[in-house]
């Protein structure tokens, strides 16, 4: 199904959320690959974090960077093949999404309702742990997408109901030929 012609008004919005979409899938094919190339090549990844943080002369003792080193420290004990299937999983279920959106299908409204809601409890989880910011920004984000989603897909819902009843109503009028 495509949005129709008078629901244009809300295609910018839905290239929008796609494009947003589309970036995470991309943010996620090379943050994999990189850690996937790293990982294959038996490389100490707090080490590698620690270089990064050293060249971008960010302080590793602080929280966000300590925190990241630690996953890296994690993943070294990550199965590639698990870390490929997920990555997997994830990358194309946000270029699918981001597709059927940036075209208007109804079908990837219903994708992102779905999948923007997966990550709710994450997020209030996150919040209640640590309020930081950053949590807040992708609580707000999400709930802004989710939001919008909603909004178009349940408007167009109202106006197909609109339509069938007019056409009903017009036929209730029609004065039977004789």
């Amino acid at each position: 199904m495509h949005i129709s012609d008078t629901d244009q008004s809300h295609i910018k919005g839905l290239r929008s959320v796609a494009a947003v979409e589309i970036a995470k899938g991309f943010f996620a094919l090379v943050a994999s690959g990189a850690l996937i190339i790293l990982l294959r090549r038996d490389v100490d990844l707090q080490d590698v974090a620690l270089r990064i943080f050293d060249f971008l002369h960010i302080d590793p003792d602080r929280r966000i960077p300590t925190m990241f080193i630690e996953a890296a420290g994690r993943a070294m004990d990550m199965n590639v093949v698990v870390v490929i299937s997920f990555a997997a999983v994830y990358i194309a279920l946000r270029f699918l999404e981001g597709y059927g959106l940036w075209h208007g299908r109804v079908w990837a409204e219903w994708l992102a309702l779905a999948s923007g809601s997966i990550y709710l409890p994450l997020e209030i989880h996150a919040l209640l742990l640590k309020g930081t910011p950053t949590h807040w920004l992708f609580l707000i984000t999400n709930l802004a997408i989710l939001t919008y989603i909603g909004y178009v897909r349940f408007s167009e819902h109202k106006k197909r109901i609109l339509r069938t009843e007019s056409r009903a109503s017009a036929k209730v009028l029609e004065i039977p030929e004789r």
